[in-house]
């Protein structure tokens, strides 16, 4: 909790700063492939594979991949370990290269006005082959889906918001405080067994210090899934 106290304290301090020049805008496509389940009782594990297409979704400017394992503590929490694979090509140059280790709680909250509340913590360490720093960072999501016809089950309104909090300077730059902000609005659709798809608009605003600011406007598909 201590993280997502952060996260909320950087975005309350970005709110309250003084107007910005115009951010520079983006339409990009992101797909995102996520199996997740249990290998054997409480262990679980998670891969998740992300190709982002931005210059208006036509160059992949990024993809991700990204593996953890995890334990399930209870029916409400469970907290995993894992490693992110990022590469992000770069014309007339060599592909700019991340790797990170993240740690990360899922958390459902509980149920609210007849939907499901969740929250996704996770602390990150990020090494880039642009520089020789590590870079920490911490990010809380929190996630809300409720069904339109009430039943459980059936397709489902979904939001969500996610804060991004860089919590030191890198050589390769990075700078400690509010960083980024995802804000999701779209569908859940359920498919075979307990797999989903989710369908919808998401909002990043980037916090470019030194320069304009950016916002990504993306179309995001993300299939979820679960045996």
């Amino acid at each position: 909790m201590r993280i997502a106290m952060l996260a909320m304290v950087a975005l309350a301090a970005f709110v309250a700063t003084p107007v910005r020049a115009a951010p520079t805008q983006d339409e990009q496509f992101w797909f995102l492939t996520l199996a997740q389940g249990s290998v054997k009782g409480d262990l679980l594990y998670l891969l998740e594979l992300q190709p982002r297409f931005g210059g208006d979704g036509a160059d992949v400017n990024q993809i991700i991949l990204r593996p953890a394992v995890g334990v399930r503590l209870n029916d409400r929490l469970s907290i995993y370990q894992g490693y992110a694979a990022v590469r992000s090509p770069r014309s007339g140059g060599p592909d700019l290269r991340e790797d990170r280790a993240f740690q990360q709680i899922n958390w459902a909250i509980g149920r609210v006005a007849g939907g499901a509340f969740t929250s996704r913590t996770r602390l990150e360490q990020r090494w880039l082959s642009s520089g020789d720093d590590l870079g920490w960072r911490a990010r809380e999501m929190l996630r809300y889906a409720r069904p339109l016809s009430g039943k459980p089950g059936s397709v489902a309104a979904l939001v969500s918001v996610e804060a991004f909090v860089a919590l030191n300077d890198t050589d390769w730059g990075a700078r400690s405080g509010f960083d980024r902000l995802r804000s999701f609005a779209g569908v859940e659709v359920p498919l075979s067994g307990k797999s989903t798809v989710e369908i919808g608009y998401l909002n990043q605003y980037v916090n470019n210090r030194g320069r304009r600011d950016g916002m990504n406007h993306v179309l995001a598909v993300n299939l979820m899934l679960r045996p």
